[in-house]
């Protein structure tokens, strides 16, 4: 990847921020780049100084979320916490990549993945797969615990899964903290503490 002056690479940053902001409010084919450009102070056609395309600002913005927590997920899964803690952890970093304010591009990956193409699919796949391994880092550690009631792979998309469909029903006020509704995943998907 080129190397973008500062101002640029802030440029494209914000691009970015918004974009994710208005695929998730409105959805990809609700936003138009004429709608991204108005809200950050550009022409119609700047964006694409800066992306070959819509579609390829859509990718860069899953891909942007992607990017974004893997190192938390990292840090977590090569980390010196047992299984039942990483868990835990994992859930809270994954719960506040997809809940957090401003945090539009989780939701968009999952909202709005039909509208890639199959060529920006494998790219952003990738990212994702380097993600995901880091949840099967922490669901093999589970299993050799004893704690996974399922298969390493399925317990993974159980628990991703809902974890994603969260962006639905959460309201703070209500569901209380995302510390706390990590607590309960834990409760819920892994059996008693002895």
């Amino acid at each position: 990847m080129t190397r973008l002056p500062p101002t640029d690479a802030n440029r494209r940053g914000e691009l970015l921020r918004v974009a994710a902001r208005l695929f998730r409010a409105k959805g990809y084919d609700g936003t138009t780049t004429r709608d991204i450009a108005d809200a950050v102070g550009m022409r119609s056609g700047s964006p694409f100084y800066h992306f070959k395309s819509k579609q390829d600002l859509l990718a860069s913005v899953m891909e942007e979320g992607l990017l974004a927590s893997l190192p938390a997920a990292e840090a977590i899964a090569g980390g010196r916490l047992a299984p039942r803690e990483k868990f835990e952890a994992m859930a809270r970093a994954h719960l506040e990549m997809v809940l957090g304010e401003g945090h539009d591009f989780i939701p968009v990956l999952l909202y709005e993945w039909r509208c890639l193409s199959p060529e920006l699919k494998e790219r952003v796949r990738a990212q994702k797969e380097r993600y995901d391994a880091q949840w099967q880092i922490v669901m093999a550690e589970l299993d050799a615990a004893g704690l996974l009631p399922t298969d390493q792979r399925a317990a993974r998309l159980m628990v991703v899964g809902a974890l994603n469909y969260s962006v639905q029903w959460y309201q703070s006020a209500a569901d209380g903290p995302v510390s706390q509704l990590a607590r309960k995943v834990s409760a819920l998907f892994l059996p008693p503490e002895p």
